[in-house]
């Protein structure tokens, strides 16, 4: 064997792994050991059911009931029962005159049923007849503007320089719109319980709706303030202070309302005096409340914290006090049947000026100083409208006794008889601009009168205060 032979077997050198080269910057793989998620299975859609045609057709059968329905709705609402149109604000009218018109001549004449006084807001005269509302031109009787619906007006006044008009609906006066005397613009709306017949009283900064067992009283946006009576729906019993009365006439003065009630249990008639914007609207703060010394009692007006009551089979007009106390009695010489019931809507027929306050009885015209509600007029020389009683300069109760003169009487161009219209009455369902009147820009019409008239003076007495020996005229009161 060769020598070459002999030689053991050199082992293998080792194969060194060639270097991988190093991956380049941001070319990791992160996923690299995660198993990739199957795709979901896929679902079939579900078929719209629009795609039927029976589904199409009820579809369009759904919309056609639907515009129907808004077509009917608003076909029988109450705006497309409401005519109205407006106006521009009309120009002012001439100022008053310095002294008394000579005589009287009636201009025009216009229906105006619902206004138990003539209306005059701002430089318009508004009448209020079935269920248009108008204002019309003081000289021409034009109508400048109208808010008419197919409901019945119950009653309007003017207050806060705008006209609130009450119309009936179902079974009481409960749509109340209010209304801007110079362009006809409503102002503001509300529902009510207002009674039938009833007829609105202001003190200037809230109105109260009449009646016979539910008084309403709303501020200047129509928004309830107060409620004293018989409440409809009633939510929270036990707010009101006596139960079952019924109610007389009404006042308000000052942010108060004065009513006579009539209530099971009582011997005479009550006098009640509450606040027209109490903290809570269904539960009345009662200033005072007095049982009276008879009947048939009547409240004729109100000033500050005063009341005057007419006591008819005393024969006496009585003032109160704030906190119920009797003041003062005067003798009262009127006929007893201008007293024998309560005015239809529960309102006394007055009117007032910076010193008094006239209160027209039904054949006579008694005038109370808005001091203290006493007479400085002798009611035997009133002797009903038609005649321009002159105030005393400075302080009405310099004047005292003969504090105002009779200046001339005015007769009436239908006759010698009184028209109670110009002292608060009208006839039945008429308003009428006269040469005379009490509205603004009645000067104007004072021009056109050719009338003569029968002039007088005649000096007037005041009335005595009535003895009070046997006290209070009052039975009981109740805070």
């Amino acid at each position: 064997m060769s020598e070459d032979e002999k030689a053991p077997e050199s082992a293998p050198e080792p194969v060194e792994p060639a270097e991988e080269p190093a991956p380049e910057y941001g070319s990791e793989d992160v996923l690299e050991d995660v198993e990739p998620t199957p795709p979901a299975p896929r679902v079939k859609a579900r078929r719209s059911p629009w795609n039927r045609g029976r589904d199409r057709v009820l579809a369009a059968v759904i919309a056609v009931v639907v515009l129907a329905v808004a077509l009917v709705i608003g076909a029988t609402s109450d705006s497309a029962a409401t005519d109205h149109t407006r106006a521009v604000p009309p120009p002012p009218l001439p100022a008053a005159p310095d002294t008394v018109p000579g005589s009287l001549a009636e201009l025009w004449s216009a229906r105006s049923g619902a206004t138990p006084v003539p209306v005059v807001a701002g430089d318009a005269v508004a009448t209020a007849d079935g269920g248009e509302v108008a204002a019309r031109d003081p000289l021409t009787g034009q109508i400048r503007w109208h808010y008419a619906r197919d409901l019945q007006l119950c009653t309007m006044n003017e207050t806060w320089g705008r006209l609130n008009a009450v119309y009936h609906k179902d079974v009481n006066c409960s749509e109340v719109t209010q209304l801007d005397p110079g362009t006809g613009r409503i102002t503001a709306q509300r529902n009510g319980n207002a009674e039938m017949g009833t007829q609105l009283v202001s003190d200037g900064s809230h109105v109260t709706a009449t009646g016979k067992k539910l008084l309403d009283t709303w501020r200047d946006d129509l928004v309830k303030s107060a409620e004293y009576g018989e409440v409809p729906a009633l939510v929270n019993a036990g707010k009101q202070p006596r139960t079952g009365c019924t109610y007389g006439t009404v006042a308000m003065s000052s942010g108060k309302v004065g009513v006579i009630e009539r209530c099971p249990g009582d011997p005479a008639d009550r006098l009640t005096v509450y606040k027209a914007a109490p903290e809570k609207d269904d539960e009345p703060q009662v200033s005072f409340s007095s049982v009276l010394a008879g009947k048939r009692a009547r409240v004729v007006a109100m000033s500050g914290d005063l009341t005057a009551v007419v006591l008819p089979d005393q024969k006496l007009l009585v003032t109160y006090n704030g906190d119920g106390t009797q003041r003062a009695a005067y003798p009262l010489d009127v006929p007893p049947s201008d007293l024998a019931q309560d005015p239809p809507s529960g309102v006394e027929a007055t009117t007032q000026t910076a010193a008094n306050v006239y209160w027209f009885s039904g054949s006579k015209v008694l005038a109370l100083s808005r001091d203290d509600l006493s007479p400085p007029l002798d009611p035997e020389q009133r002797d009903g409208p038609g005649h321009h009683v002159r105030e005393p300069a400075g302080d009405p109760d310099q004047g005292r006794p003969g504090g105002a003169e009779r200046e001339r009487r005015l007769d009436h161009p239908h006759g010698r008889r009184r028209p109670p219209w110009l002292f608060g009455r009208r006839p039945p369902g008429r308003s009428r601009a006269g040469a005379a009147g009490g509205a603004r820009g009645h000067a104007d019409r004072a021009q056109v009168s050719q009338n003569s008239v029968n002039a007088e003076t005649v000096k007037s007495t005041t009335a005595t205060p009535a003895p009070t020996a046997a006290g209070p005229l009052r039975r009981s009161a109740t805070r």
